[in-house]
């Protein structure tokens, strides 16, 4: 049991990624013959999670789905179009499970980018329970070596999960004030009182931005 018998898990799939330079919507590279979304998809239906949301593109509808099939199972995931920025994709997610945050059957979502095809159903676990204790929760990884500064200076990853009733009112108040969040806790600061808490990860989780992070990510599940 992960404790996300009653979350739902969002992964946003709707980038083009343009630095890791393949002209394609990077989620579709492979790593070790598996499709970046399509890792992303395994590791949250893993987890038990209630519901399953993958953000795409309209241009990449198709393929995406198509990626994700075999993975799928006897499991389903529901396909939901995103927005010009990643706060309109999460809107869009959040929007779709309203009715089962509402009827109480959905108590945390966790949002995660799918370009972190490495992240375990552990931290999954981990930052749900926190968000459950605290309200929120982020990992974080500690950076060596920040020149300048002599403070503590961390990373921020995902998966971000969230108490599902005041994140979805935070984007709610969000959208009726045109605000535009850089990441889900920055709205969440923003529009409610939710003490988010910091959960340990690793560098393991990395995110594929640059056609290197496709090799060291190969490497690591090889």
């Amino acid at each position: 049991m992960t404790g996300l018998e009653t979350a739902a898990v969002v992964i946003l799939a709707g980038g083009m990624g343009a630095r890791v330079g393949a002209g394609v919507n990077k989620a579709l590279l492979a790593i070790a013959g598996m499709p970046v979304v399509a890792r992303s998809v395994r590791t949250a239906l893993e987890t038990g999670a209630a519901r399953v949301v993958v953000v795409v593109r309209a241009d990449d509808r198709e393929e995406l789905s198509a990626a994700i099939q075999p993975v799928l199972g006897d499991r389903e995931v529901w396909i939901v179009e995103g927005g010009a920025e990643r706060h309109d994709s999460e809107w869009n997610a959040l929007q779709a499970l309203a009715p089962a945050i509402e009827a109480g059957e959905i108590d945390v979502v966790a949002i995660h980018d799918a370009a972190r095809p490495l992240t375990t159903t552990a931290l999954y676990a981990d930052v749900v329970a926190a968000a459950r204790l605290q309200g929120g929760a982020i990992p974080t990884v500690a950076i060596d070596h920040v020149l300048g500064t002599d403070e503590a200076v961390v990373a921020v990853q995902t998966p971000q999960a969230f108490r599902a009733e005041a994140l979805l009112a935070a984007y709610r108040q969000a959208d009726a004030e045109g605000f535009r969040g850089t990441d889900t806790a920055a709205c969440v600061e923003r529009f409610s009182e939710l003490t988010i808490a910091a959960v340990p990860s690793t560098p393991v989780n990395l995110k594929v931005t640059y056609p290197e992070d496709l090799a060291v990510a190969e490497q690591l599940v090889l």
